[in-house]
């Protein structure tokens, strides 16, 4: 049966939202995702820091 992965601590930068979450090997991890129309990115990342400065950076490709 496959782990859930339960998002908390979650945060809204512009289109991009970053949630934590712990990985199989029960590391903490950021993911940031765009929740724009038809964009699709997301990364993961291993401090919160690195997923914040993504979320500021990103650019949607589609419009």
């Amino acid at each position: 049966m496959p782990a859930r992965d339960n998002f908390h601590s979650l945060m809204r930068i512009g289109p991009v939202q970053i949630g934590t979450h712990r990985d199989r090997n029960g590391r903490t991890k950021y993911t940031a995702v765009c929740t724009a129309d038809r964009c699709g990115w997301s990364a993961d990342y291993s401090s919160q820091t690195a997923a914040q400065l993504a979320a500021r950076t990103h650019r949607c490709r589609v419009r």
